[in-house]
């Protein structure tokens, strides 16, 4: 009887793992996705873990491994079975029953700006006596764009009348003779060639043409990435970023034109519309900074070359060295209205550049 007893029981086990083997993952569906396409610096979203067992053996336990860029930290309640070393690692203990569906949401801090694509999942099933174990790598098709986080609201806007100040210093407020704007009496500065001889005829004396004054204002951001230095001072170049994020939403919501380029980005041609600075936004995301970047007085040389009237530029950088003054110098010798804003540490950060027609902005960064 002890026998049959043993017999049986290896039986089952044996049984179990070969069911167990062929069947663990049919009808297994796995899906991860981040609940939002975007978020910015410092912003808390969510992960949306959804596990279904849609056949009719039980899970006794299902192990789910993810891996996300160290960036975006696992919080709260998702922190516990979390942890941190080149990537940010989480291990969940699934059991399912017969046609079941589990759905969990993991909280996590966006901690810098960038871009994270989640490709795939380590699925891991065990038999019934957790003795075998059952590999599975699920491929995923999920991303997140982490915006950079916009300034002070306070800081931008000293900036803002900083730019606003250059529009008014290039409109001369001369008569466009192509803007028609009405008829008035005439006055002994006005020129003789703006006389309605037609219009005094009708009347007892002399009316001339009144015009409108017409600017044609165009802006544009030149973004340095670029960190050359012995010491990397990534939190400067960072700043620069959100600097560029929040005067050109500043910007578009005066309806200027506006176009963003630099040496670590393609660029972006801005008009009226939500979309167009989104575009922007997931540019400004994708910049990587680990990679090498162009030096910014090439982009400055070949801007002098094309710079147009009524074009005002803003050049974010925080590098001072002689090449980039110069390239900045060439092109206010050329006409051209330029704001240099310059990040620097608050405490020890020195502005050097002192360059003649050229507007510089420190901008004290706290690191």
């Amino acid at each position: 009887m002890l026998f049959l007893l043993l017999a049986g029981c290896v039986l089952f086990y044996l049984l179990q793992h070969i069911i167990y083997r062929r069947y663990w993952n049919a009808g297994l569906d796995v899906a991860v996705d981040f609940e939002t396409r975007s978020a910015y610096e410092g912003d808390i979203s969510y992960l949306r873990e959804e596990i279904v067992n849609d056949k009719r053996l039980p899970l006794p336990a299902l192990e789910v491994n993810l891996a996300l860029n160290r960036a975006l930290r696992f919080e709260g309640e998702a922190k516990e079975n979390a942890n941190v070393t080149d990537q940010s690692y989480r291990r969940d203990i699934f059991s399912l029953f017969i046609r079941q569906k589990v759905i969990r949401r993991l909280s996590f801090v966006c901690e810098k700006r960038g871009f994270y694509e989640l490709t795939k999942v380590d699925v891991i099933g065990y038999d019934f006596f957790f003795r075998r174990s059952f590999h599975d790598d699920r491929r995923l098709k999920t991303a997140l764009y982490v915006y950079p986080k916009l300034v002070d609201t306070h800081r931008i806007t000293l900036l803002s009348r900083a730019v606003s100040g250059m529009i008014v210093t290039q409109n001369r407020l001369f008569p466009d003779p192509f803007c028609f704007s009405g008829i008035r009496d005439y006055q002994p500065a006005d020129p003789m060639h703006h006389i309605n001889w037609k219009a005094s005829a009708k009347g007892q004396g002399l009316l001339v043409n009144q015009f409108d004054s017409t600017t044609d204002i165009r802006m544009k951001i030149i973004l340095d990435t670029e960190d050359s230095r012995v010491i990397r001072q990534e939190e400067l170049t960072e700043e620069g970023i959100r600097i560029a994020a929040s005067l050109a939403s500043c910007i578009m919501r005066a309806k200027m034109e506006l176009t963003v380029t630099g040496n670590g980005m393609k660029p972006i041609h801005l008009k009226e519309g939500a979309g167009q600075i989104r575009a922007l936004y997931q540019e400004l995301a994708r910049i990587d900074t680990d990679k090498p970047a162009a030096r910014i007085c090439e982009n400055l040389r070949a801007e002098r070359e094309k710079a147009g009237t009524g074009m005002i530029y803003v050049i974010i950088s925080a590098n001072q060295d002689i090449d980039t003054a110069k390239a900045v110098a060439a092109m206010a010798e050329g006409g051209a209205e330029i704001l240099w804003v310059v990040p620097v540490r608050a405490s020890d950060g020195i502005v050097t550049c002192n360059i003649r027609n050229v507007n510089v902005l420190k901008w004290e960064v706290q690191i």
